[in-house]
């Protein structure tokens, strides 16, 4: 299960600053006042073949009221959920009675936490984190500087390390539970029945009222000998909307699904068109690299006038899914278009998976460049050598080359709507990966002798320069 981690604090010690280097996004906004978050926002992120789920907190003083204690509250929450906590404190101004107060709280809630003690940049580390081992958490202080992005990946990856490597398999004949989908989607848009249609019973219960789902549900079972397993995950709305306690746990979990399926089906609701929160599911699906289906639901018995509607709203709202995502207009009450679901399943997991050969992407990579080469760059022409396949689920591409740190987005977006459409890759978005290879010619032993190599040259001259000198006189 990817491991969920909350980050805690006072109010301005750089939580959210934190929050966007552990999911490389800006979508925790960062400012130099306290009190900008005033929810949990969640956000996730990958260390190499590692997923995790962070959670950005509101601060924590001690002495709220009214919307601070709110504010207070949902920090609690993400204590509770979270299967380990980076506690942040500010080494310019030292530890605090709330410090203090976090740092018991933590220690009655019994959770693994690190001590994370930021804004070290342009102090001595050792003395920076000297006066926080009074705060007596578990663990030495660990120093950070978060909008330099300084110690942020040690630390991730040590907090990793204390959670079991995570067992990868990538193709169904290998994995018990075949192809996993993930049913997800706003409250009462029709996921549980869904699912009972595409299973052909009723296995979860469905009622007319939101939140009847708390908790993700998987369900393994076979179609046309071919092994799935359905998982039906509670409504995410909009967190100002979640009171209950169970609640928010389930944010968790289906978010924690996400992470654990092969395709995802998102439900929309077709009597609401598209809304923000659908937009708000669909950026964590993305982000987290998954295949995605897109499903509109209760389809049956609308108005032309209403249904034109909807399409437009699509066209505007999601353009940017038509090139790759397929979309289905379905009834799960009724079973309409339901079973053409599993033919973009089907389509969507087998690009996640598939294999290509150097030599085919290099060739691609080189048809590419000769139809619309890279940009000059200092009067350097930029130079994509050859291509490789760098992982699966998303599909990664890594391209070799020179300059490539300095290839404009439009040009990646040309290498990746490029390989689309020759690799014919439908339902899972496809990442690109740019490394730069070390000219051979370069010699760095001699770098560090640049000054030895000039008195050499020197000194050969002065030796040559006598010579001919002692010729002349002779």
């Amino acid at each position: 299960m990817t491991p969920v981690i909350a980050l805690v604090g006072r109010p301005n010690v750089g939580k959210s600053t934190l929050f966007n280097r552990l999911t490389k996004t800006k979508d925790a906004l960062v400012a130099d006042f306290s009190g900008l978050t005033r929810d949990r926002k969640y956000g996730d992120g990958k260390v190499g073949h590692r997923p995790y789920i962070v959670v950005d907190t509101g601060g924590i003083s001690g002495f709220e009221e009214g919307l601070d204690a709110e504010m207070a509250g949902q920090s609690y929450a993400a204590i509770d959920e979270a299967d380990a906590v980076l506690f942040l404190v500010d080494a310019a101004e030292g530890v605090t009675a709330a410090d203090h107060m976090i740092a018991q709280t933590l220690r009655a809630k019994n959770k693994p936490a690190w001590l994370v003690v930021n804004k070290t940049d342009g102090r001595d580390e050792s003395v920076a984190v000297a006066d926080f081992f009074e705060l007596g958490m578990s663990v030495e202080p660990y120093p950070i500087a978060a909008s330099h992005n300084r110690g942020v990946r040690s630390l991730i990856e040590e907090v990793l390390d204390s959670f079991p490597e995570p067992d990868f398999e990538v193709d169904a004949e290998e994995n018990d539970l075949g192809i996993r989908i993930a049913v997800v989607g706003r409250p009462n848009v029709g996921k549980s029945t869904l699912v009972n249609r595409m299973l052909g019973e009723d296995r979860v219960v469905v009622y007319d009222h939101p939140g009847t789902t708390m908790d993700s549900i998987y369900i393994p079972y076979e179609r046309n000998d071919q092994k799935y397993t359905l998982i039906d995950t509670a409504g995410v709305r909009r967190r100002k909307n979640v009171e209950a306690a169970v609640e928010k746990f389930s944010i968790i979990k289906t978010l924690q699904a996400i992470q654990d399926a092969n395709v995802v089906i998102l439900v929309l609701d077709a009597r609401d068109s598209v809304v923000e929160q659908d937009l708000h599911m669909l950026s964590f699906v993305l982000n987290a690299g998954r295949s995605l289906v897109i499903a509109i639901n209760k389809w049956d018995g609308m108005h032309p006038d209403s249904r034109d509607k909807v399409k437009h709203d699509l066209e505007w709202r999601m353009e940017f899914l038509f090139d790759w995502a397929d979309f289905h207009f379905i009834s799960a009450m009724h079973g309409t278009n339901v079973g053409h679901l599993y033919e973009s399943v089907q389509v969507a997991y087998d690009s996640a998976y598939a294999k290509w050969q150097t030599n085919r992407l290099t060739t691609i990579l080189e048809g590419a460049i000769e139809q619309h080469q890279p940009p000059m760059i200092n009067g350097r022409r930029i130079k994509l050598r050859y291509a490789h396949q760098g992982g699966s689920n998303p599909p990664i591409i890594v391209v070799h080359g020179n300059q490539v740190d300095k290839l404009p987005g439009s040009y990646k977006r040309y290498l990746e709507n490029t390989f689309k459409k020759v690799l014919d890759v439908r339902g899972t978005p496809i990442r690109f990966e740019f490394k730069s290879g070390e000219n051979p010619y370069v010699q760095p032993k001699f770098k560090n002798n640049r000054n030895t190599t000039r008195k050499d040259k020197q000194g050969a001259r002065g030796r040559r320069i006598e010579r001919n000198t002692g010729r002349n006189k002779g």
